[in-house]
C-alpha cells in the first residue's frame, strides 16, 4: 500500500495485529497493494489532526501467493455474505421481537394478582 498517500490508514490494536486499509475502499487487494492508476491517489501532505505514538507499527506481512484475480475472489466472499445478510437480519428481528414482547408481558409470579379479588 502507499503509506504516503492522503487516504491510507493503519491502525495497530492491542493484541498486536495492524489494519493497514484504503479509507476510501479503493484498494481491492489491501493491505498489499494500491492500484497502480488510482484516480484518487494524494500526497500526504500533514497529519496536523492525528497523534503520534512512540511505538512503531509493524512492517507490512509478505504478500501469499494468489492463485487466480484477487478481484474474483473478493466478489464470491461478497456473494456468500450477501447471501447470509437477510437470514441474519431475520434472526436479528425475531430475537428483537421475542425480547420485546417479552418485556411487555408481566413476570410469571405475577400472574396471580389478575384473579384476585
Amino acid at each position: 500500500m502507499r503509506e504516503e498517500c492522503k487516504h491510507f490508514q493503519s491502525r495497530t490494536y492491542a493484541s498486536g495485529d495492524t489494519a493497514r486499509f484504503c479509507i476510501l475502499d479503493l484498494a481491492p487487494e489491501a493491505p498489499w497493494r494500491c492500484p497502480s492508476d488510482c484516480r484518487r491517489f494524494e500526497v500526504r501532505l500533514a497529519d496536523a489532526a492525528f497523534q503520534r505514538g512512540t511505538l512503531v507499527s509493524p512492517s507490512t506481512p509478505e504478500e501469499p501467493p494468489v492463485a487466480g484475480d484477487v478481484g474474483e475472489l473478493l466478489d464470491s466472499a461478497e456473494d456468500i455474505i450477501n447471501l447470509a445478510g437477510p437470514s441474519i437480519v431475520a434472526e436479528v428481528r425475531a430475537e428483537r421481537e421475542r425480547a420485546r414482547k417479552a418485556a411487555e408481558a408481566p413476570p410469571k409470579w405475577q400472574v396471580w394478582k389478575r384473579f384476585r379479588r
